[in-house]
């Protein structure tokens, strides 16, 4: 007699961890590329409300003060209550700030906006950091995803600036700011149903920023990172302020921003092939990468400084490309081998918190450019990447056998 065998039911099955991981870079994409609110802060200020560039540089460093505060706690809400519940919950939080500058319009309002926009600005980049570390098992791996969430955010801001620009034009400022709003939204739903909970600690000690910062590798390369920064945020930052300067509407803005997403589509795969490779180890030592990402990110942001023109602003922007590149290449390496295991939150915060130092001379720039005009700003960009440059030599140094204690062999 045939027998059957006993019918099953279909169980939906959890996503693999790559494929988690996966969606968390498409949504780091998304989130950056619907982030008009921290883009358009500047323009906003300056333009929208008619406060000017003064105000709007002002409004730019406090944007930066709070995205300092926010990388910090950003990275220990990781560590401590999990990816999916640091994400959920600044997500949302997010979103209730773009909201709020859709309706300010005085300067002091403005101005607190600004500080609770920059508090959740790169907030899942920590989230992100760690669950790469905990899904991927081999160095070169770890490096590739860092690298690909470091692209995803660049070609975001890049289309960030040209729908912006289009949209800004068309539909106003706060519209903008609305659809930024549901972006973050959207971002928290997919962290709530794509990451699981936090489990309990196996007695694994919990790191704090103090330990954390005792490694000299990172001290230092938060140094390199701070100064190179300063450059690469100045797609963002400093060049909103020179096309006001020059009367370039937004649009201008905007195809600048499509020229470095061109750019940034068309180098990111050779270079990672060059770099990076197929094998488990990567290819070259992350300290040279860095070195070299960082003196072509002096080197376009100092064009910049000399433009007058749409088209010569978006030639500045392309020439910064190779540098985005190599230095996120080398930053993802340092992230995927340096971090001990419950830390990687902090790590990534720490690298992310230069940027939000970076983030913070806007105002300084603009007071520049009143004072001493074009070659005074490209004398302080030019300055910084070669800082950037020479940290990288005791950076090399912290990184020989025997001369970085690290926080994971502490008792």
């Amino acid at each position: 007699m045939a027998t059957h065998a006993p019918a099953t039911t279909a169980v939906p099955t959890a996503p693999t961890a790559r494929s988690v991981v996966r969606i968390l870079i498409i949504s780091s994409l998304a989130v950056k590329a619907g982030g008009f609110s921290w883009d358009f802060l500047g323009y906003y200020v300056a333009d929208g409300t008619g406060h000017g560039t003064t105000a709007a540089g002002a409004a730019l460093t406090a944007f930066g003060i709070g995205w300092c505060l926010g990388q910090a706690s950003a990275g220990a809400l990781t560590d401590r209550l999990g990816q999916r519940a640091a994400l959920v919950a600044l997500m949302i939080l997010s979103a209730l700030a773009c909201l709020a500058l859709a309706v300010a319009t005085s300067l002091p309002a403005l101005l607190a906006v600004a500080v609770c926009l920059g508090l959740t600005m790169e907030a899942h980049r920590p989230a992100v950091s760690a669950t790469i570390n905990e899904a991927i098992p081999t160095e070169a791996g770890r490096t590739r995803a860092q690298t690909w969430t470091y692209f995803a955010s660049n070609v975001g801001v890049a289309i960030c600036g040209g729908a912006g620009g289009y949209l800004a034009h068309h539909h106003g400022y706060r519209a903008l700011f609305v659809v930024n709003a549901v972006v973050c939204l959207a971002f928290a739903l997919v962290a709530r149903r794509t990451l699981a909970p936090k489990a309990a600690a196996a007695g694994a000690p919990s790191l704090t920023y103090r330990q954390v910062l005792g490694d000299p590798t990172l001290r230092w390369i938060t140094v390199v990172a701070v100064c190179s920064m300063f450059c690469a945020w100045g797609l963002v930052s400093v060049l909103p302020l020179l096309m006001t300067s020059d009367h370039l509407p937004a649009t201008s803005f905007g195809v600048a921003m499509v020229a470095n997403t061109v750019a940034v589509l068309a180098l990111t795969p050779p270079l990672m092939r060059l770099l990076v490779g197929r094998g488990d180890a990567v290819r070259f030592p992350f300290v040279p990468v860095l070195a070299t990402g960082s003196a072509i990110l002096g080197l376009g942001i100092t064009i910049a400084a000399f433009q007058h023109t749409a088209l010569g602003y978006a030639i500045a922007a392309v020439v910064l490309v190779p540098g985005e590149v190599l230095y996120s290449v080398a930053v993802g390496a340092y992230i995927s081998t340096a971090a001990p295991p419950g830390a990687t939150g902090r790590y990534q915060a720490v690298v992310s918190g230069a940027t939000a130092l970076a983030s913070l001379p806007p105002l300084g720039i603009a007071l520049a450019l009143e004072a001493g005009g074009r070659p005074l700003v490209a004398v302080l960009l030019a300055a910084s990447a070669a800082l950037a440059v020479a940290a990288c030599y005791p950076l090399a140094r912290s990184l020989r056998p025997g001369t970085a204690t690290r926080p994971d062999t502490w008792s």
